[in-house]
Order: C-alpha cells, then sequence, then structure tokens
C-alpha cells in the first residue's frame, strides 16, 4: 500500500524512508529484543505484586488501606529494582516529582553537586538557579553545585573525581536526559562509572538521577548499577501512554520514605492518599510501558536515519547506543524548524489541523514551539517534538506510541520541509 493512498507524501521522501528502513533495520531488531525482556520482567513484576482485579479500582478520602496503590509501588519497586517505590497520580510532572524528592531528602546547609552541567530548564526554577522565586532550594540555604561537562559535551571524569572526592556533597545529581541542550543522553554505563566514583570517593553521598525519558531503553536499569533513588514522569516512557498524569519515585526504601513525608506530612508518608479512579489506568500504562518505550525507539531511530540520508545532522546517529528516547534533528533555521514541527502536527489523530506557533512557556527562558496531537495533554510519550527559538535552531523529538504511526509523523515533517522550500 503507498502513502500516497492516504498522504500526500513527495516520492523522493518515500524513496529516502525506505533507504531508512534498511539502513536501521538491525537497531530495530535489537531494540525489539529489548522489548521482549522488559516486557516479560513487567509481567514478573505484576505476578510478583500480586496484582487482582480489585486493586483496578480507586479509594477515596485519605486512602487508608489502598491495596492498589501499595501494588502499584511494589510493581514499579520491582521492574527497576529498586527498595521500594512512590507512585501517584498526584504528582503533576516528572520536574514535580523530582522536587519533592530533592526537599525530601536535602535540608539547609548541604549541597547538590550536578555533574552533568547545567539541569533541565523547569527544574532551574526548584533549584534557585533561575528565576528567583520563593520557596526554592536555594531560599532554605541549600547550595547547588556543578561539573562543567567536556566541550563535545560528555562527561568530565577527573573533575567528578576531584570535586566529589573534595567537596563530599550530601548529593551527587546526574540527569539522563539532554534537555534543551545539544550535549548526549547518558548511557546506563556512563551512569556506573558516575556511581563507582562517587561511592569510592564519598560512600555517604546520595546518588540521584533525574531518570526521565530513560525508563525502559535498556535491560540494565540505573538502580542496578548504584544509582540510590531517581525520579521521573507518568506521561513519559513509564505510564506506557495510557497513564493520564502522574509520576514516581523509586530507590532505597529510607530514601523513599523521606520523599514521602515530603509528598504528604512526616509521619503518613505513602500510608495515605486516596487514588480515585486512578489506578486502572496507572497499572495499564505501567504493563505497556515497555513496548511504548521500546516504539519510541524505533520512531527515533527510523528519525535520525532518514534526516542523515536528506543532509541533516542528527544525535545520536541511527547506529548509536541511546540513553533515552529523544531524538535531536539539527534544522539550521526558524523557518525548517516550524516546518518540521508543523509537519509532525499534521500526522497526528489528535489536533491534526492546529498549526504548531512559538510561544512564551512558564519555566522556559525562550519562546518555545511545541508539536503533539495526544490523547492525553503534554504527554511525550507519544509522538511529540519541541524546541526553543534560539541557535542553532534543533528540534527534540520523542515518543510514538506505535512505530508506524510515529514513522509516518517523521516522514510528514520532512515531507513539510520540503514542500516550504520549494514555496519560498
Amino acid at each position: 500500500m503507498s502513502f500516497l493512498e492516504f498522504f500526500d507524501i513527495d516520492e523522493k521522501i518515500i524513496k529516502a524512508s525506505e533507504k531508512a528502513m534498511e539502513l536501521c533495520r538491525e537497531k530495530i531488531l535489537e531494540i525489539e529484543d529489548i522489548q521482549e525482556y522488559n516486557q516479560r520482567k513487567m509481567i514478573k513484576a505484576f505476578q510478583y505484586a500480586g496484582v487482582r482485579e480489585s486493586h483496578l479500582f480507586g479509594s477515596t478520602g485519605y486512602g487508608y488501606d489502598d491495596a492498589g496503590r501499595d501494588a502499584l509501588d511494589k510493581v514499579y519497586a520491582y521492574v527497576f529494582d529498586a527498595e521500594d517505590a512512590l507512585v501517584r497520580h498526584n504528582f503533576v510532572s516528572g520536574t514535580h516529582a523530582l522536587t519533592v524528592a530533592l526537599f525530601g531528602m536535602l535540608r539547609p546547609g548541604d549541597t547538590v553537586l550536578s555533574v552533568t552541567g547545567m539541569p533541565y530548564d523547569t527544574i532551574r526554577s526548584a533549584i534557585g538557579i533561575e528565576g528567583n522565586y520563593p520557596g526554592s532550594l536555594k531560599d532554605f540555604n541549600i547550595n547547588f553545585e556543578m561539573v562543567e561537562l567536556n566541550s563535545d559535551g560528555t562527561l568530565d571524569c577527573d573533575a567528578i573525581k576531584s570535586r566529589i572526592s573534595v567537596q563530599k556533597p550530601k548529593m551527587v545529581y546526574i540527569q539522563r536526559s539532554r534537555g534543551y541542550s545539544l550535549r548526549p543522553s547518558i548511557t546506563w554505563r556512563e551512569i556506573k562509572k558516575i556511581c563507582d566514583i562517587s561511592k569510592k570517593e564519598s560512600p555517604n553521598s546520595i546518588i540521584m538521577l533525574d531518570n526521565c525519558y530513560g525508563e525502559f531503553i535498556d535491560k540494565i536499569e540505573p538502580l542496578s548499577v548504584g544509582v540510590d533513588i531517581m525520579a521521573g514522569s507518568l506521561i513519559k516512557n513509564p505510564g506506557g501512554g495510557i497513564a493520564p498524569t502522574g509520576g514516581y519515585i523509586a530507590g532505597k526504601k529510607n530514601l523513599v520514605e523521606m520523599c514521602s513525608y515530603r509528598l504528604t506530612t512526616p509521619g503518613t508518608g505513602k500510608e495515605i492518599g486516596a487514588t480515585l479512579n486512578a489506578n486502572r489506568e496507572l497499572f495499564m500504562g505501567a504493563y505497556h510501558a515497555p513496548h511504548v518505550a521500546g516504539e519510541a525507539l524505533k520512531t527515533a531511530v527510523f528519525a535520525s536515519a532518514l534526516f542523515e540520508l536528506l543532509g541533516y545532522e542528527t544525535t545520536p546517529r541511527y547506529n548509536e547506543s541511546r540513553g533515552d528516547i529523544i531524538q535531536l534533528i539539527m534544522l539550521g533555521n526558524e523557518q525548517k524548524l516550524i516546518s518540521f514541527c508543523s509537519g509532525i502536527q499534521s500526522g497526528s489523530a489528535v489536533d491534526s489541523f492546529v498549526k504548531p506557533m512559538p510561544s512564551d512557556m512558564p519555566g522556559y527562558e525562550s519562546q518555545v514551539i511545541m508539536a503533539a496531537g495526544a490523547f492525553t495533554l503534554g504527554s511525550s510519550i507519544e509522538l511529540s517534538a519541541d524546541a526553543p527559538l534560539r541557535e542553532p535552531y534543533a528540534v527534540w523529538m520523542q515518543g510514538g506510541l506505535n512505530f508506524h504511526s510515529g514513522k509516518l509523523g517523521i516522514m510528514l515533517a520532512a515531507d513539510k520541509i520540503l514542500k516550504d522550500e520549494v514555496n519560498i
């Protein structure tokens, strides 16, 4: 069946797409092996937690003795190789989950040392780096310092070792994803290097990971290589495109408990919190997450191969190891950036007729353009693309609930760039 039957895609893009599929076929087979492994592990997690039909219903009021909530925590703890987990629909974002974790574990006078450079835009205001908002870590006399990355965006392990050895910070902070930067995402192997350094030079430092976009992209989870605690969003990888909201914190039991006291109150922690009618979707999202994360990875690999064939710089390249589901494509100018996002939007099932426009966004210093025809507002495990309107006009693309729709969206983005160039 030709793409021309439903979508008017230029023959040049169709032929390039066929060649891109040939290039990335081996990588896709590798991803499917990871999908199968993690899906088996997820099923075992459900069985380990004893998930039953009654767990799919929610509670009201204080949520005392909510067996479904407790079982969901066990599922995530098992699948992430954690001692405990805190999975809640009332985490409003990944940044919220990270902030709860930071405030739960840190105290006045403590120092957080980021070893992966400047953190992502939205967490900076919570730390107190930008915005001067009341209630930040800075307001509570919690210090933030960082180790710059090498000029090529890789870890400066010598500098990391030196700083940890001398400062012995309360927390060593790792951001797995690149955020709106050009650096590579951090793989589990690099996370292990950081953990090995930290454990040797400062055994008492807490190693915390911002794991957003990194769940289920490999067979190794960060908690099994030395990370003490990590957090992320359920409308990214671990929600499987079904969770309508929420986030998680997972790791060592004593640290998760400290975080739970920040989310609710000291003394009640994770023992309370009504789940309302959210349990069924959170369980279903977890169940589908390994497969969906793999489909998003395939989409990213295909996008990299296609746009490389079309003459654009991509990172990671289609055949490189990945630390998350994000694909960066260097488009070079504002018009191509807008065209790409318009093409992604046109391939969506929801709001396909909408034209993405740059606008101001809370938590971001530059105007941002976002494309996402999503069933869940802001879900970035569904095919989406976004970028700040600033040099070097790169787009950050992620998601794809299934590879077939993801592939189509990428082809439409390439087609839109081509046709807009002709019409200029």
